[in-house]
């Protein structure tokens, strides 16, 4: 059989031990042997977890297929496995088998003022306060992510461009949606609804982010500044 040389994780160069390989690369960085490593967390006392980890894979013929057809009791046969270890291993295995069977999400799309209330009345509607809200958008408007800005009273709430901005350019949207809700009721923007909307186009416009609508939310309806020509 083919002998693997005792490499002690700790006597390696930081940066090319597994984990904080990973941390430094990611996961794709890592080779098999190394991932394997990590599932491992601890070797033997005759080697180490990386070398347990080249030993099971050669078992294994080098083959990923190979390695997953292989039971909790298989790996249990080698020597320095023990049942965590091998139920660690074919627990990530199992996992990977069923993300591949698991049906691929549908991303939602926003085409009009009504796909974007639809997608945020839930968070606004018959609230006892003022929210602030945006929708993140990919380049597709496809919808990325919701993000709550701030809260507030009765009759208003603070809104930071600044937050606003930065949570568009973390998640690298290129477009948004903004959304507060009216807890009166009444749909009709108010100035400082009209003032802060176009604070932030302008200023997202800068970032090359385009703000599509602002939408209000009252009791059962909306009003949308893009189709009332309001942007």
């Amino acid at each position: 059989m083919k002998s693997y040389p005792l490499i002690r994780i700790l006597d390696m160069a930081v940066e090319d031990r597994p984990r904080e390989k990973c941390a430094r690369l990611g996961l794709k960085g890592l080779s098999n042997s190394e991932l394997l490593a990590i599932l491992l967390g601890t070797g033997s006392r005759e080697e180490s977890a990386l070398s347990l980890a080249a030993r099971l894979l050669h078992i294994a013929k080098n083959d990923l297929y190979h390695l997953g057809r292989m039971s909790p009791d298989d790996m249990q046969s080698i020597k320095g496995i023990g049942e965590a270890k091998a139920t660690r291993i074919c627990a990530a295995i199992e996992l990977g088998k069923r993300r591949q069977l698991a049906p691929k999400p549908v991303k939602k799309s926003i085409s009009c003022s009504r796909d974007a209330y639809q997608l945020i009345r839930n968070e606004l509607s018959e609230l006892p306060r003022e929210e602030f809200w945006i929708l993140l958008l990919s380049r597709s408007n496809h919808l990325m992510e919701k993000v709550k800005i701030s809260q507030g009273g009765v009759s208003g709430t603070i809104t930071d461009i600044r937050i606003i901005l930065q949570s568009a350019f973390n998640k690298l949207a290129s477009a948004m949606i903004l959304a507060h809700n009216h807890p009166s009721g009444n749909l009709k923007p108010s100035e400082a609804d009209l003032k802060i909307t176009k604070k932030i186009r302008d200023a997202a416009k800068l970032m090359d982010i385009a703000v599509l609508d602002h939408i209000i939310v009252g009791d059962e309806a909306y009003l949308s500044f893009a189709d009332e020509n309001l942007l």
